[in-house]
């Protein structure tokens, strides 16, 4: 996939950026701690708020609307594509669900990494808590694949490039925590540090065909400023 020509980014509320806009797609680059679609608890601190707000140009009654494609925990960051039609949403969810997408990530975990390069595979099934965790039960478990190398170590802590073959919810953080290195700030799945003040998890990189022109296209951010002093330079 090539790396598409993308105009100048346009900040909205919240710390969201936007990367991409044209008829069919809106990019965005979510800040942490926003969440990317509503909860009972909370409804308008979220990018689909803020994107329809801006779709709709400040014309309140107007139908125009964003449509859900995929998410990203509320405490990482990084690159989300939303639809401007359910037509398009329809597409690009099917790109999705037969992964034929490029995600990566950078993550901060605690602990010395041992192995270079890697893949987890596993079943993951979602627990009482709401917790992802491994299982051996086919008939809970969703295959879940994370391919992950090691950028740098640096003291209790190793940055890492993930890539997921699948999009399970939390995979990156169950995957990492059950193979002793949680992400830093990650205190549900066993983090004691957060070095970052924040969820050390980061999507950098979104690749995927238009859904309309079939384009290939890449969309790719910047490191966090908190990121920085981990990667390499």
């Amino acid at each position: 996939m090539r790396k598409p020509s993308i105009p100048k980014t346009r900040p909205l509320a919240k710390g969201l950026v936007i990367l991409h806009e044209d008829r069919d797609i809106l990019v965005v680059d979510k800040p942490a701690g926003l969440l990317t679609v509503g909860t009972d608890r909370e409804k308008s601190r979220t990018a689909y708020f803020i994107l329809t707000n801006y779709v709709r140009k400040g014309r309140p009654r107007a139908r125009d609307r964003v449509f859900i494609v995929h998410r990203l925990d509320k405490h990482a960051s990084g690159v989300l594509v939303f639809a401007k039609s359910e037509k398009v949403q329809s597409v690009l969810q099917g790109v999705f669900s037969r992964h034929e997408i490029q995600r990566k990530y950078w993550a901060i975990v605690e602990g010395n990494v041992e192995k270079d390069r890697g893949t987890i595979r596993s079943r993951l099934a979602e627990d009482k808590s709401l917790r992802m965790h491994s299982t051996t039960d086919k008939t809970r478990g969703k295959p879940a694949v994370t391919h992950y190398r090691v950028l740098r170590r640096a003291g209790k802590l190793s940055a890492l490039e993930v890539t997921l073959e699948t999009g399970r919810k939390n995979q990156i953080r169950a995957h990492l925590s059950e193979m002793g290195h949680p992400i830093a700030g990650d205190r549900a799945y066993g983090s004691s540090l957060n070095p970052l003040r924040r969820l050390g998890l980061h999507a950098f990189q979104l690749g995927f065909k238009h859904p309309v022109s079939g384009a290939s296209l890449v969309f790719q951010t910047d490191p966090p400023p908190e990121f920085r002093k981990y990667l390499p330079k």
